[in-house]
């Protein structure tokens, strides 16, 4: 009889001791899968972003919208400055808020007549149009002589600089109001739809897209392997430039619709009512962070939990003016940006984290900045175009277009190029 207790209790100890180890076992994997899955949310240790995405104009070309990849609307020091005389005009047939690009002496940009341009960038003189079926708002990206840009009907086209030929179109089924970018060999570009695109620039195959919550205007911006895009669903996302994996969504709380720009990692963008925002652009989101921040919130608000940490990436914002139009888009140089907020165009001292000053036009700038040497030229709804000293923000010179400008400018070889909604590309130098 007492060995048969024995022998029970030798067995239930073993049984106790492998129902221990298989628990310890099972929470095991949970913790590694945990931290796996941490490690792959939170960071980039298993799979790294590629930083070598890259596409950077020549000296003397303004490629794409803003510029460059990084959307800087920077045309450097080593310029000779436009001086505000009207060098020629080129009609359409349509208003103008496309906005140029100027590559080896060509400049090119859309209308709202449904066509997109090629013209002599230093005569002004056509030298082809292709039309789509819908209006042109889209800004071009000219990269390894080729023309990419979208269209209201849908459409991202590949065009021949030199030709005008069409090479390939995609069609993207809603309006594509949103300017591509043009990086190793890939277009991306944003869409009615909700989604970002990454599309073969050679062949125009889809190679992935991205949700939003909402339409997308921004043009994106690329750095450092990721790329980024606000929505007007009060949202700014990245992902991986190479993959599309998802890793910033950040709740702006309200709508974007300019392009942000990049310096040193840290995007700068404007969000509607005025907000000039600062984000890190290498940051992800811990899991489910936007739902779990959502509870965290409301228990904060009965006393039950600490207040929250501020969200993945942010870093800082400033109200530039209350309820102001906010949807011109920065240009950036050195420790300033240089934006429109209603109806001023403003300087921003990023180390101090402040407005440095304010230059007012008669309406809302809508145009994004584009700085040259110590100038900062920029259109605005009050039919006028403007040339303001970067330093003091006071007016250099002026011209009165025929209507309101929301296109946004280039500056290429000492000329400066805007369209206006009087339907009139301008050539100033």
């Amino acid at each position: 009889m007492v060995e048969k207790r024995e022998v029970l209790e030798s067995r239930r100890k073993t049984f106790l001791k492998r129902r221990l180890i298989i628990v310890f076992s099972v929470l095991g994997v949970f913790c590694l899968v945990i931290a796996l899955l941490s490690l792959f949310q939170c960071t980039d240790l298993i799979i790294k972003v590629s930083e070598d995405v890259q596409s950077s104009p020549q000296p003397n070309e303004w490629a794409m919208f803003r510029r460059d990849l990084a959307h800087t609307g920077n045309a450097g020091d080593n310029i000779t400055l436009p001086q505000g005389t009207l060098k020629w005009t080129f009609p359409t047939g349509g208003p103008i808020h496309s906005s140029p690009a100027v590559v080896d002496g060509t400049i090119y940009f859309g209308s709202r007549d449904g066509c997109i341009y090629a013209l002599d960038a230093a005569t002004g003189e056509k030298l082809w149009s292709f039309q789509t079926g819908s209006w042109v708002e889209s800004s071009p990206a000219v990269v390894g002589g080729v023309v990419y840009c979208g269209s209201n009907d849908g459409n991202l086209y590949a065009l021949d600089a030199k030709t005008g030929e069409k090479l390939w179109s995609h069609d993207m089924h809603l309006v594509v109001r949103s300017s591509p970018a043009v990086a190793d060999g890939v277009v991306y570009v944003g869409c009615e739809d909700y989604k970002l695109y990454a599309v073969d620039a050679a062949t125009g195959a889809e190679l992935w897209h991205g949700d939003t919550g909402g339409t997308i205007y921004a043009s994106p911006a690329i750095a450092k392997g990721i790329v980024i895009v606000g929505s007007v669903g009060n949202m700014f996302y990245s992902f991986n430039a190479k993959n599309g994996n998802a890793r910033i969504q950040f709740d702006a709380k309200v709508p974007v619709y300019s392009s942000a720009a990049i310096k040193d990692g840290i995007a700068y963008f404007t969000g509607s009512w005025g907000f000039f925002i600062a984000m890190d652009i290498t940051a992800k989101n811990w899991w489910e962070e936007n739902k779990l921040r959502e509870y965290w919130n409301t228990l904060y608000a009965y006393g039950l939990m600490p207040k929250p940490s501020p969200p993945s990436g942010f870093l800082w914002a400033i109200l530039l003016k209350q309820n102001a139009r906010a949807v011109s888009s920065p240009s950036i140089v050195g420790d300033y940006a240089y934006v429109g907020s209603g109806e001023n165009l403003v300087s921003i001292d990023l180390k101090a984290q402040k407005v440095q000053w304010t230059f007012s036009t008669g309406d809302d700038v809508v145009s994004s900045p584009a700085v040259a040497g110590n100038v900062i030229y920029i259109g605005s709804q009050d039919k006028h175009f403007y040339a303001v000293d970067r330093a003091t923000g006071v007016k250099l010179w002026d011209y009165a277009t025929g209507d309101q400008i929301t296109s946004s400018p280039a500056v290429d070889n000492g000329m400066v190029y805007v369209g206006s909604e009087d339907g009139k590309l301008y050539a100033f130098d």
